[in-house]
């Protein structure tokens, strides 16, 4: 089992930034893949972001404001949020996935936090 907690999140005026980082316990791995989410009021869950040594993708949407990265001594991934715009108001999630091979798929992932708010006000 892999136990993941998110931090950071919070309330940020359109422009603004935020660092989201999630801390993986238990039976976790540095050749799991690591997944952002986030699910806004009434749509559904959307990839974000995902890392692995295998390679990192990205919504097309956030290339270039948001940066994926991890610290696999510290078992932590970080979702960097520059230039936020209210539409990335949302519940980020953080996921893992037993496999080295990147995917964007919500039914990819194994284990998911509980989430952190994140709301960009304009």
């Amino acid at each position: 089992q892999v136990q993941l907690v998110e931090s950071g999140g919070g309330l940020v005026q359109a422009g603004g930034s935020l660092r989201l980082s999630c801390a993986a316990s238990g039976s976790t791995s540095s050749s799991y893949t690591m997944g952002w989410f986030r699910q806004a009021p009434g749509k559904e869950r959307e990839f974000v972001a995902a890392i692995s040594w295998s390679g990192r993708i990205l919504l097309d949407s956030v290339k270039g404001r948001f940066t994926i990265s991890r610290d696999n001594a510290k078992n932590t991934v970080y979702l960097e949020m520059n230039s936020l715009k209210p539409e990335d108001t949302a519940v980020y999630y953080c996921a893992a996935r037993g496999s080295a091979v990147v995917s964007t798929q919500k039914q990819g992932y194994d284990y998911w936090g509980q989430g952190t708010q994140v709301t960009v006000s304009s």
